[in-house]
């Protein structure tokens, strides 16, 4: 059994996969059954390459609680855990996770699982860019990010940004700069929101 890497804690938020709750833009492209289908996809792939780090807590921060049936396989994985999301937009429950979770480890990082791109190897870079700096990022290329790691709880990072839009990052830039902390970005991966997104999904995954 592979030791658990001490000092960094990752959340995954998560909606459950059910059809017209899950990726509810690619409806159109794939019907509701198929988006339903790829969100499982991402979310299996997502968590399998989470646990292979083996950060010392891997939380898979779900809605809608309590846990749908389709998180009980997924949650026997050997060092997940599941939680609730809190209540409010994407920022408030983002901020929540990071209050919680910095009060256990130095680090965390926070994912989603819409960027089957996140490998391993970069969530442990991310984990190293924050011995150096207040936080690191990896952008999306429709200009919001896949991934933000904090050593501290930020709260001015996730309130007045315009969520889902193509000005996330570009906000939290300022918001990061007005708070003036330092931070590192990393390549920009592509996130799968939109029908035009699914080109960049792996080649070996059906739709």
């Amino acid at each position: 059994m592979n030791p658990k890497t001490p000092g960094t804690s990752l959340v995954i938020l998560a909606k459950a996969p059910k059809p017209g709750f899950a990726k509810t833009r690619l409806i159109p492209q794939l019907g509701a059954n198929g988006a339903a289908q790829l969100a499982t996809q991402l979310l299996n792939h997502t968590v399998s390459v989470a646990c292979s780090t083996h950060f010392e807590m891997i939380d898979l921060c779900i809605t809608p609680c309590p846990p749908d049936p389709l998180f009980k396989t997924i949650s026997s994985a050997e060092n997940l855990t599941l939680s609730c999301q809190t209540d409010g937009d994407l920022g408030q429950r983002m901020s929540a996770a990071f209050f919680k979770h910095l009060e256990r480890t130095p680090k965390v990082l926070l994912i989603g699982t819409d960027a089957p791109g996140v490998t391993a190897g970069m969530l442990h870079e991310a984990s190293r860019l924050l011995d150096t700096h207040d936080a690191v990022f990896i952008p999306a290329l429709d200009g919001g990010y896949t991934l933000i790691g904090l050593r501290k709880h930020h709260p001015s990072l996730f309130s007045n940004i315009p969520w889902s839009t193509a000005s996330v990052m570009a906000a939290t830039r300022t918001a990061l700069k007005k708070a003036k902390l330092s931070w590192a970005e990393m390549t920009p991966l592509p996130d799968i929101d939109e029908p035009q997104d699914l080109v960049h999904l792996p080649g070996d995954w059906t739709q």
